[in-house]
C-alpha cells in the first residue's frame, strides 16, 4: 500500500482527538495553576514524570519547542511554569487542544503545524530545549528529525526524547493485547504497512489508525550522536498499556546536548 505517512497520520490523529485518546486530553485548570506556582511535571515516556534535573533550573528564560507534542498537555504545563513555548505537531486537532488550554487559562503559547522531519519554519539556534515525547514511531526515518533538532537548538541546548523500545514490535499484536501473551511474530525493523496485512490491521485497530514504525537503537541513539549530540542522560519505563511491562522496558528516554564550542550553557 502506497500511503503518505504524514497525511495519513495527520488524519488519524485528528480522529484520535475526537475519540478521546489519553494523549489528547487537555490538562486541567488546576494543573495549570499549580505549574504557575512552581509545582509542575510532564511525561516523556509512559506515565513517568521527567526528572526535573533534565530541565533548566529556571524556565523563565527558556525557549522550548514541544516537538510532535500536541494534545494540550506538556506545552501548556511548561508555558504555565514560565517558559516561552512553541508546540509543533502534525495534527491540527492536537494543536487545537493546546490552543484551548491557552485561551482558557490565559497562556502565551504558539502552535505550528508540520512534519517533525522538517523544521524549516524555524531559524537556526532558535530554542534552548526540544521536548519530544514518544512520537517518532509515526515517521519512517529518523535522520532528518535529529539533524533538524540539532540545527534549531542553541549551543548548549538539550533534546529530551522519548521513544519505544523496538523489541516491543517483535510480538504478535493480537496475542499481546488480547491474551497478554508474548508470541514472537515479527522481524525488525517493523512497519504496519509491511508486517501486517491491511485486512488484519483494519480488524485490530480500524481502517484509519495511525501507522507505526519501529526504530532500532542505532537509529535512535546512534542517530542522535551522528547528528552531533552528546547523550548525557538515559531513562527507561515500562509500557503503560500492554503485557510487555512485566518482561522488558517498553520505553527509553535520552537527554542529549548540543555542544557549545564557546563553553556557554543554556539558561539555568
Amino acid at each position: 500500500m502506497n500511503l503518505d505517512p504524514v497525511l495519513h497520520n495527520r488524519a488519524a490523529w485528528d480522529r484520535q482527538v475526537d475519540k478521546g485518546n489519553e494523549w489528547s486530553r487537555p490538562v486541567s485548570a488546576e494543573t495549570v495553576a499549580r505549574a504557575r506556582a512552581g509545582d509542575w511535571s510532564v511525561v516523556l515516556i509512559g506515565h513517568q514524570p521527567v526528572d526535573r534535573a533534565w530541565f533548566p533550573a529556571d524556565l523563565a528564560d527558556a525557549d522550548i519547542l514541544c516537538l510532535a507534542s500536541g494534545g494540550g498537555q506538556q506545552g501548556p504545563t511548561l508555558a504555565a511554569a514560565g517558559a516561552r513555548v512553541t508546540v509543533f505537531d502534525n495534527s491540527p486537532r492536537q494543536l487545537d487542544q493546546d490552543e484551548l488550554v491557552a485561551r482558557r487559562d490565559g497562556l502565551a503559547l504558539r502552535t505550528v503545524l508540520g512534519d517533525m522531519r522538517d523544521l524549516s519554519v524555524f531559524a537556526d539556534d532558535s530554542f534552548d530545549l526540544v521536548f519530544n515525547p514518544v512520537s517518532n514511531l509515526f515517521v519512517p526515518e529518523l535522520g532528518p528529525v535529529w539533524r533538524e533538532c540539532f540545527r534549531v537548538l542553541r549551543p548548549g541546548g538539550a533534546l529530551l526524547c522519548g521513544f519505544v523500545n523496538p523489541d516491543v514490535y517483535l510480538f504478535d499484536h493480537e496475542a499481546l493485547d488480547g491474551r497478554g501473551e508474548l508470541l514472537v511474530r515479527h522481524r525488525l525493523p517493523y512497519s504496519d504497512l509491511t508486517h501486517v496485512p491491511a485486512e488484519e490491521r483494519e480488524r485490530l485497530w480500524g481502517p484509519d489508525a495511525p501507522l507505526e514504525y519501529s526504530h532500532s537503537l542505532a537509529e535512535q541513539i546512534g542517530g542522535q550522536l551522528a547528528a552531533g549530540f552528546v547523550v548525557v542522560g538515559f531513562a527507561e519505563a515500562p509500557h503503560h498499556s500492554d503485557a510487555t511491562a512485566g518482561w522488558l522496558p517498553g520505553y527509553f528516554a535520552t537527554r542529549a546536548v548540543k555542544p557549545d564550542p564557546a563553553g556557554a550553557t543554556p539558561p539555568r
